[in-house]
């Protein structure tokens, strides 16, 4: 069946032999009893729901707190890598642009130095013609040429020194911005490594139980650390509610169950809810918290479980896992 019937325990123990002063036990009185051997009779013991305590708001705080941290972190390093393809594409150009006037430079002074080259073989060549006063004046004017080629040649040389000298700055900034981000990368992965291990830690601390139809339960979680502890863990689909008793009787949707809750005991911490899925109805009464409450749907060979981990009034806090693989039972045995 797609939700079997609830079972109750009882267990049976024989009553104790008459003694000369019989005492009761503290659940049941015993009454005065004949001769004769009493037939037994049924004991029904009801286990007392654990309280959630004053741990659980610590708790919850403590897993807002690390969600938090969490999301942080993350930002922190997407926003040092961000920076640094800024930094990179920043120093890439300033490079690219020093290179291109050094080369527009170099090419100009080549050009310069080349003209006058020219210009001094030809003034020398006349000179060597003339004579006299015109080879004075051609000898004149190659020493001016000359003089010009020195000045030239060494401004490209000063050009070209000034040209590597801020490139070497700028690679050294480089090189120290580099630095620092690495260094607080590296700071920002050690509290990425704390944090796995706290969450580590709360997975370790889960406990498993037995659930009302008779199925181990995955892990349990009765907190909201604990929780944020499954999600991250990533085996089954967790969906959180919080369900206010309603006078129109409307269940709540979460995930693929809808539910309404019926009743809620906040001084016995227990609850009774009804529960619609696959187009049918059941009711889970009397429920205790942190009670992994089963159901089997037609579309997954693994239950859905409702763990519900607060009660107050008209109101019932908590969760619903379900598995990450939906498939039907069919399709499973064929």
């Amino acid at each position: 069946m797609l939700f079997p019937q609830e079972k109750r325990t009882v267990t049976e123990t024989p009553a104790p032999a008459p003694a000369p002063q019989p005492q009761a036990p503290q659940a049941y009185a015993a009454q005065p009893q004949p001769a004769a051997a009493p037939a037994p009779q049924p004991i029904y013991v009801q286990a007392q729901a654990p309280s959630s305590g004053w741990k659980t708001p610590i708790l919850f705080g403590a897993v807002i707190a690390l969600v938090g941290a969490c999301v942080y972190l993350y930002y922190q390093i997407s926003q040092m890598r961000s920076d640094m393809a800024d930094l990179h594409d920043s120093l890439s150009a300033q490079i690219a642009k020093l290179s291109e006037s050094s080369e527009v430079s170099t090419q100009a002074s080549r050009h310069n130095i080349e003209n006058l080259e020219k210009e001094l073989t030809r003034a020398r060549a006349q000179a060597a013609q003339l004579s006299g006063e015109a080879k004075s004046a051609a000898s004149a004017h190659a020493d001016e040429l000359a003089a010009k080629l020195e000045k030239a040649q060494d401004e490209q040389g000063k050009q070209i020194a000034s040209v590597g000298t801020e490139v070497t700055n700028v690679r050294a900034e480089a090189s120290n911005k580099i630095s620092a981000v690495s260094s607080d990368v590296q700071t920002v992965k050690t509290d990425q490594a704390k944090t796995r291990s706290d969450l580590e830690q709360t997975i370790a601390d889960l406990k498993s139980a037995r659930g009302d139809l008779g199925m181990q339960s995955g892990l349990i979680a009765t907190n909201g650390k604990q929780l944020a502890a499954l999600k991250a863990l990533g085996e089954r689909n967790y969906y959180d509610f919080k369900i206010a008793k309603v006078k129109k009787e409307k269940p709540q949707k979460v995930g693929d169950l809808q539910i309404l809750l019926v009743k809620a005991d906040p001084k016995h911490n227990l609850y009774t809810i009804e529960v619609t899925a696959d187009d049918k109805k059941v009711v889970k009464k009397d429920r205790s918290i942190n009670e992994p409450v089963q159901f089997m749907l037609s579309r997954a060979t693994q239950p859905y479980e409702l763990v519900v981990n607060d009660i107050k009034k008209d109101m019932i806090v908590g969760y619903v896992s379900s598995p990450k693989v939906q498939q039907s039972r069919a399709q499973a045995n064929p």
